[in-house]
């Protein structure tokens, strides 16, 4: 059973309506309209700024998975802010993705268990003598490599097994019904 959002109790909404005065229908295309000489925000920035919390909220649960990788700043920085322009649509991608591939989730589960591993392991053997510092390129690779194989064979499983059956129609089990042979 769904649960319906009521979208006048989001915290962030309300914090938005109590510094800015919101008109609350769409009389405008605009952001902003002029009432009574006064400048009112239409429900539109209100909606932006939604999505792009989100949007902010994705891009921080991405900051591990790619500390997993390198701790380079430039590429820190750059890809979460990538993370932040484009994981929106990646995770609708995703989400459309999961009732054809049967095992998606496993193999998502899997690459995030192996970033994890990783970074516990680098951090564990970072204080030996030749460790991270002159094989960072091939451990880089390695990772990649390591995640490709996982997503490739996750989707080539999942094409063989078909796809997984959605939820909303579960299988039902015919056993009261007899077939009737015709007269």
């Amino acid at each position: 059973m769904e649960e319906e959002i009521d979208p006048a109790k989001n915290r962030l909404l309300r914090l938005a309506r109590r510094f800015l005065p919101v008109v609350d229908n769409y009389d405008s295309t605009r952001f902003w309209v002029r009432r009574n000489g006064r400048w009112h925000a239409t429900p539109l920035p209100l909606v932006l700024l939604v999505v792009e919390s989100t949007d902010v909220l994705f891009a921080t649960d991405s900051i591990p998975a790619i500390f997993a990788i390198t701790l380079d700043p430039f590429i820190v920085y750059t890809s979460n802010m990538f993370a932040i322009l484009g994981l929106r649509a990646l995770y609708f991608l995703l989400a459309g993705f999961l009732g054809m591939f049967r095992y998606l989730h496993v193999g998502l589960s899997l690459v995030l268990g192996f970033v994890g591993l990783k970074m516990i392991v680098e951090n564990l053997f970072a204080g030996f003598p030749g460790s991270a510092t002159e094989s960072a390129g091939s451990l880089i690779v390695l990772s990649l490599g390591v995640i490709v194989v996982i997503l490739t064979a996750n989707v080539v499983l999942s094409l063989l097994a078909g796809p997984k059956e959605p939820l909303e129609h579960p299988p039902r089990k015919c056993s009261n019904h007899r077939r009737q042979s015709p007269a």
